[in-house]
């Protein structure tokens, strides 16, 4: 029996979790779709990224440039048939100001065929800019 769309992608953070990068980069389709959520600079730059390679050199790679200890922690997973969202949190440190980070998430993945073909991040971005010194808040007073 296969995996079920909703396994896949909770192997995929597992296999994240771990460092495992090429199991990641496995569970995709040659073609996948990636975007990273709009105003998510710099890693929206280019979006779509097309293909595994793309992910990792424009997104995972540039992840490890900018942030000390990045995780991502699923908090809830909803699957629908060809379609599993997760809803969760980013945590790391900024290396351009040594904030922390740990904006609310959401991630929609597209399976087909039992690989990933779409991922779309909708992420709170003022947050991610406010940590890594892209915009300041305000004095409040």
């Amino acid at each position: 029996m296969s995996q079920s769309n909703l396994d896949i992608i909770q192997g995929v953070y597992a296999a994240f979790s771990r460092g495992d990068i090429p199991a990641v980069l496995g569970a995709m389709s040659p073609d996948i779709r990636w975007n990273e959520a709009e105003n998510n600079l710099p890693l929206a730059d280019g979006n779509p990224y097309v293909g595994p390679q793309a992910v990792l050199e424009g997104v995972f790679m540039r992840l490890g440039d900018k942030f000390d200890g990045f995780s991502v922690v699923p908090e809830r997973f909803v699957a629908d048939g060809d379609c599993v969202v997760m809803a969760g949190r980013y945590s790391a440190t900024a290396k351009a100001t040594g904030l922390p980070l740990n904006p609310q998430v959401v991630h929609v993945w597209t399976l087909e065929d039992g690989k990933v073909a779409s991922f779309q991040q909708h992420a709170d971005t003022l947050g991610m800019a406010v940590a890594t010194g892209r915009v300041a808040l305000p004095a409040s007073g």
